[in-house]
């Protein structure tokens, strides 16, 4: 037996010596890849202490000027991370969506809205919100509902705003905006804004882009805590809208009424995500937007005047009490374009993220499997290349033919481009023109910063002093 233990001492750690080899040589040749230039910051942690203490915009533009224009790595919500930038970087991805890319949420994200479900295996019938074609949320669709943005925005600012000597823009518009998508999407009033729903709702909406870190005290841990209200909620709204099965023209009412071919009807756990993702883009995005278009025109008083001269011609061209339509909407062009130049300027999104399904090459440097692709607004919206003087407010760079193709991406590009940018511009339009027809503008604090954080906000919510027009 003694003799054997030189034959087999070799062939037990034969195994071991195998999976050490393969080990360094994967080692090896993941370091010979060209990977982009940057940094992965501290470990786990990454760089999300330095995206908290930025914001995204001078992250992106600090790592660009520092690292590459083109391409950068970094880590961030937990994920190596490939930020491709600019023009290039977001037609690369715009039109290799569906081959070199697949859709990615980060994990916070899904833990929180999720919760406890499988996202990668929750089957669902074919009868998903995308077989909707997102119809309720297209120009003709929404023709109807502009009646209702109109209404309601008129009774918010004679409810919420005249009579104050000072309002808080931000909690203000997220309170419009909310009731707004309350009542076109599952044709209901909202909520008490001093429940528990709109608070555990606010504390998912700063969680979802966290550090995956399931802790007491946490950002994701209070998520997960506002996420289980929510769904608990939104579960007892579509198991009533059910039992009724009354024809509504709201989406509630046609997700709960559609069938696939086999009869298959959506599950109340799909609903609620599809529910949920609107109810945080008005929360997260669409108030984010109409704040910033308000601390525009507070902030520059020559194109706060302009737009009011547009808006009074419309309003002259109604009856008493008439209510805006369409067509008056279609009027609003210079308006627009200082939408357009807010969107520019402070985007309300960080930009999209995909995941890499193999290996790539772009700018030069290898993108490996697996890892998470970043493309964002910013890094084309502020070049000088695209935009003359990018730090300049200017609604007239807009006028003629627009801005190149890739290089003005509020929304998006390609196969994922936001289906909701139809209804985001409605509603942004009907409020403004309800609120400098009724009120001048003054910042309560002339020289209040927009922090840059998951979405753009005023540091104190951007309190204003009013000042009606004379009847």
């Amino acid at each position: 037996m003694e003799s054997l233990i030189p034959y087999l001492v070799p062939l037990l750690l034969l195994p071991f010596s195998a999976y050490l080899v393969f080990s360094i040589r994967k080692k090896a040749s993941g370091q010979r890849k060209n990977l982009p230039p940057g940094s992965m910051g501290w470990p786990f942690l990454g760089e999300n202490m330095e995206l908290a203490s930025l914001g995204c915009q001078k992250l992106i533009k600090d790592r660009m000027h520092k690292y590459s224009g083109h391409v950068f790595k970094t880590s961030l919500l937990g994920e190596k991370m490939a930020v491709l930038c600019g023009e290039q970087g977001n037609k690369f991805i715009f039109k290799n969506q569906n081959t070199l890319f697949a859709r990615w949420a980060p994990p916070s994200l899904r833990k929180a809205i999720y919760q406890d479900l499988d996202a990668t295996k929750h089957q669902e019938p074919k009868a998903t919100f995308d077989n909707f074609q997102y119809d309720i949320l297209k120009p003709d669709a929404l023709k109807k509902y502009v009646l209702v943005m109109d209404s309601l925005a008129r009774e918010h600012l004679e409810t919420e705003w005249r009579g104050s000597l000072v309002v808080e823009a931000l909690p203000s518009t997220q309170k419009y905006a909310l009731s707004l998508a309350c009542r076109i999407f599952m044709n209901r009033e909202g909520w008490d804004h001093s429940g528990d729903f709109l608070k555990s709702l606010s504390r998912l909406t700063k969680g979802i882009l966290s550090l995956p870190v399931n802790m007491l005290g946490t950002a994701l841990n209070r998520a997960i805590k506002g996420g289980r209200v929510v769904r608990r909620e939104l579960l007892r709204i579509v198991e009533e809208r059910r039992r009724e099965m009354s024809k509504g023209e709201d989406l509630l009412s046609k997700m709960v009424e559609a069938t696939n071919e086999d009869g298959e009807y959506m599950s109340d756990s799909m609903i609620v995500n599809v529910l949920i993702g609107l109810l945080l883009g008005a929360e997260y995005e669409l108030s984010s937007l109409i704040t910033i278009v308000i601390y525009y025109l507070a902030e520059l008083p020559h194109i706060f005047n302009r737009v009011l001269e547009e808006q009074m011609e419309i309003a002259k061209s109604k009856g008493p009490n008439e209510l805006l339509a369409m067509e008056d909407l279609e009027k609003m062009k210079y308006t627009w374009n200082v939408v357009r130049e807010c969107l520019r300027l402070t985007p309300p999104s960080i930009g999209g993220f995909s995941e890499s399904t193999a290996e790539f090459t772009y700018a030069g440097f290898t993108i490996p499997k697996g890892w998470k692709v970043l493309w964002t607004s910013h890094s084309s919206h502020m070049n000088p290349d695209y935009f003359p003087e990018p730090e300049k407010f200017d609604p007239l760079r807009f006028e003629g033919s627009g801005p190149e193709p890739y290089t003005y991406v509020p929304f998006g590009g390609g196969a994922r481009m936001c289906p909701g940018r139809s209804y985001t511009k409605l509603v942004t339009l009907v409020f403004t023109h309800n609120l400098v027809t009724r009120f001048r503008l003054e910042k309560v604090i002339p020289n209040e910063k927009m922090l840059f954080r998951s979405s753009p906000a005023p540091a104190h919510g951007l309190p204003l002093r009013l000042h009606p027009h004379k009847r």
